[in-house]
């Protein structure tokens, strides 16, 4: 049926007047968008376990809605994609891509990109040029073999066929590095810069292929001048950008920059108005309207307004509007044209092509610049990654008329085969962790004592700090602290910058990109780079940018690499003193699933800090130390957590300016341990959440003896130096609160109690808040009964069972930390 498009209206008048909501454009593109937004969700849900990145997922969801599946049902494509909706669809698609190069080049920074090294530079140029060769060579071929490719002129068909084997998509790379925890190796961070000048090069290819392309079908009989005057065009555009609107730009950013109070809503509108109009006159060029966004974005100075640029269309543009493009790609790409054990072994030749390229270019280059043959032959592999700008690159191709359907087709089959092997095949190759497991091995015991430190705000300095100076006695013990900043790397585009522009300190180049991260930066390194200068403290500081789901990994990690005793993770909550009631400040429960399998699978002590104005505004004094005057307390109820935390309060005593209490909870009528073959029985908490408690098989009585040993020893050493009180009582839960509430001490140190007592395992019948903190730690960690005492809950490496495995943990960030 012939559809005038002048004729469709835009909305319709509704069913009850006997109106199709599907024969009117508006309706029918929120139906299609919902249909592909909901498909291609799902198949990111159902890739996620096989670590693919979502590209994959909005690729393949575009082909099942096209004529390749679905649309081989024609009543539903004449239903939902009917003809005359194309236009209106590709459209709005256009729009987010028009914004997508936008960001691209908003967060692309070319400073970062000069600083990359030689290196970085041979192997993106060998990974360009031998594929861009073999592409050409496969073009010979295709034209000679398919019906209909020799329509087109020689030159712009070579060109579309060599930028198509030669690209390597930089977004794509940089979230499988991130799935494979490379991109802060040397790997990722070679892999990240060519990747980087690859892309640079692949849009100044894609532009001569448009400008060269014409109209496709007039291609041979076009005047030459005709594509010497549009690249001219385009070099004055690119000119004009830099040189005229650059300056302004800058003004505009720093007419928005923190100094000033709020960022202009007047800026911001102009701005997007620009990306549209740059759009317009590149179009005009003859150029494709994408290059003008992206040439704009370059002219945006990296800085506070370019952050809020991000945070206002980010998520609109990838989210909503960009997986309609990939449909629009997936409606215009039929497989069924690829027929024939002919076209098939087309397929495999230009998948063999662009493979062999791109890994053997690089990988002969890699070698030749020293690199290892296993760290080679990754970096050839994760160059081959292909994606969305491959997938603009064909769409131009065909809309020019250079590619017909059987050729895009076997293009588009050869970007998403290239980019799915990519992760798998990295994961067989290259495992960093084989090389990583002696590197720490020489370092001995040169420090006395070797603290992880985690924080993931800028509140968890002051308490972390004190709690760290409080465990260090001044005149004997060295100490070494690895601080490491955990920061959440989310699907947003502007994460992966982030990561880009990381440096081998551990401290992001993004620093000088996104305001808050800078200042928060700022702050953490003045104060540990002080702490560390006032006292026998060598501080190494390192970032782990991971997904929240990995997160536990990077730190378990690190620990083992650098042999720390001990991992100190702030608590998800944090009590912010005020003038009236506390301020509870809760960072989310992704933080705390964190937290709880870093308890789970590390193989050192654990010490969750449950921060309630420990510190209190940490000031600095000259001298050797730099603390304020800390009363802690220790409460002692027996089993090996309680006797790590007696071995920590043993610590503190040495400070002079910490006093510690030790409590210790006894009851009238001895109670039996449960050995977890018997005698006492757990009364398990009801619901969803439960404590947790050890299975491994101990002897109460050999507990029993360890507590009072361990108990002499401390009292009879620190003998007139730490108070000691006995709590004896039934209503333990009383006791405890009334210490938490009286704000007579500034920390409470309580051990997890895996191994309960019959005291404390009395307690697992309460409905718990927190079960990662064991019955006494969720007590004293509740929001509801008024506790004002900060809380140090301890977790000793469980020496018992030793049955169970250990597991070799990849750390994000393996180069910075080893290098410490």
């Amino acid at each position: 049926m012939t559809v005038n498009i002048t004729s469709i209206k835009t909305a319709s008048d509704g069913v009850w007047q006997g109106d199709n909501p599907l024969d009117y454009a508006f309706p029918l593109l929120i139906v299609q968008t919902a249909l592909v937004l909901a498909v291609s969700r799902s198949l990111a849900f159902v890739l996620k376990p096989l670590r693919q990145p979502k590209v994959i997922a909005e690729i393949v969801g575009g082909i099942l809605l096209g004529p390749s599946a679905l649309g081989r049902n024609h009543s539903y494509m004449h239903r939902i994609f009917p003809r005359w909706s194309t236009p209106i669809l590709e459209s709005v698609a256009s729009i987010g891509l028009l914004f997508f190069l936008f960001l691209v080049g908003l967060e692309l920074d070319l400073s970062s990109i000069r600083r990359s090294g030689k290196r970085a530079f041979a192997i993106a140029a060998a990974g360009i040029s031998v594929p861009f060769i073999l592409g050409i060579g496969v073009a010979f071929v295709l034209r000679k073999t398919i019906d209909g490719a020799d329509k087109v002129g020689y030159a712009q068909y070579l060109v579309f066929m060599g930028v198509a084997l030669s690209i390597t998509a930089f977004p794509v790379l940089a979230r499988i590095l991130a799935e494979l925890k490379l991109l802060t190796t040397r790997v990722g961070e070679t892999a990240m810069a060519a990747a980087a000048f690859n892309d640079i090069v692949a849009w100044i290819l894609l532009a001569l292929a448009v400008a060269l392309a014409g109209n496709g079908d007039e291609g041979g009989g076009k005047s030459p001048l005709v594509s010497v005057w549009v690249l001219l065009s385009g070099c004055a555009f690119v000119i004009f950008m830099m040189v005229a609107i650059r300056p302004v730009m800058n003004w505009v950013a720093h007419r928005c920059s923190p100094e000033h109070d709020t960022v202009d809503e007047a800026y911001i509108c102009l701005t997007l108005a620009t990306v549209m109009v740059s759009g317009f006159i590149t179009d005009l060029i003859g150029i494709h309207a994408i290059f003008g966004a992206f040439i704009f974005g370059l002219t945006i100075p990296k800085g506070n307004f370019a952050e809020k640029l991000i945070e206002r269309i980010e998520d609109f543009v990838s989210g909503l509007l960009l997986p309609l493009y990939f449909a629009s790609s997936g409606l215009k790409t039929d497989v069924t044209k690829i027929s024939g054990g002919k076209a098939w072994g087309l397929l495999a030749m230009v998948i063999a092509a662009a493979c062999g390229g791109k890994i053997l270019g690089t990988f002969v280059v890699a070698v030749l610049c020293m690199m290892p043959v296993r760290e080679s032959i990754t970096l050839g592999l994760l160059m081959n990654t292909k994606g969305l700008v491959e997938l603009i690159v064909l769409n131009i191709g065909k809309e020019k008329k250079v590619l017909n359907d059987e050729v895009f087709a076997i293009l588009v089959l050869m970007a998403l085969f290239t980019t799915f092997i990519t992760t798998p095949a990295v994961m067989a190759v290259y495992k960093p962790a084989r090389k990583s497991g002696s590197r720490s091995s020489t370092s001995g015991k040169k420090y006395d004592l070797r603290i992880l430190a985690c924080v993931h705000g800028p509140g968890n300095i002051s308490s972390l700090i004190s709690l760290i100076e409080s465990t260090r006695p001044i005149n004997k013990a060295q100490l070494k602290l690895y601080k490491m900043h955990l920061v959440e790397l989310t699907e947003r585009s502007s994460s992966i910058v982030m990561v880009h522009r990381f440096r081998k300190n551990g401290l992001p180049f993004v620093s000088r990109f996104n305001y808050r991260v800078r200042a928060f930066h700022e702050r953490v390194a003045v104060a540990f780079r002080a702490y560390g200068q006032m006292g026998q403290v060598v501080v190494r500081t390192t970032t782990a940018i991971s997904a929240l789901s990995t997160m536990h990994e990077d730190i378990c990690h690190v620990a083992k690499e650098k042999r720390v005793p001990m991992i100190i993770l702030p608590f998800h909550k944090r009590w912010i003193k005020t003038d009236g009631p506390d301020v509870v400040e809760n960072v989310g429960h992704g933080w705390r699933v964190v937290n709880q399998r870093v308890l789970s699978n590390a193989e050192c002590s654990v010490a969750v800090l449950v921060d309630r104005g420990l510190g209190g505004e940490y000031r600095q004094t000259p001298g050797p130390t730099a603390t304020i005057a800390q009363k802690t307390c220790v409460m002692f109820f027996g089993g090996p957590d309680d006797r790590e935390c007696l071995e920590l309060g043993g610590r503190m005593v040495e400070h002079p300016a910490v006093s510690v209490t030790v409590l210790r909870f006894v009851e009238d009528n001895t109670g039996v341990r449960d050995g977890g073959s018997g005698g006492l029985r757990l009364a398990l908490s009801k619901g969803r959440e439960k404590y947790t408690f050890s299975t491994a098989i101990i002897n109460p009585e050999k507990e029993k003896e360890l507590d009072e040993k361990a108990m002499n020893d401390f009292l009879k050493k620190w003998e007139g130096m730490v108070e000691y009180k006995e709590i004896k009582g039934t209503n333990i839960v009383e006791s405890i609160l009334g210490i938490g509430k009286s704000g007579e001490y500034d920390l409470i140190v309580v051990g997890k109690a895996r191994f309960p007592t019959a005291m404390v395992a009395r307690l697992s019948d309460r409905q718990p808040e927190h079960a990662e903190l064991g019955p006494i730690g969720d007590m004293l960690a509740s929001s509801n009964h008024g506790i004002v005492s900060s809380v140090l809950v301890v977790q000793q490496r469980e020496k018992v069972d030793s049955d169970e495995g250990e597991v070799a943990v990849v750390g994000q960030n393996e180069e910075a930390v080893n290098a410490a």
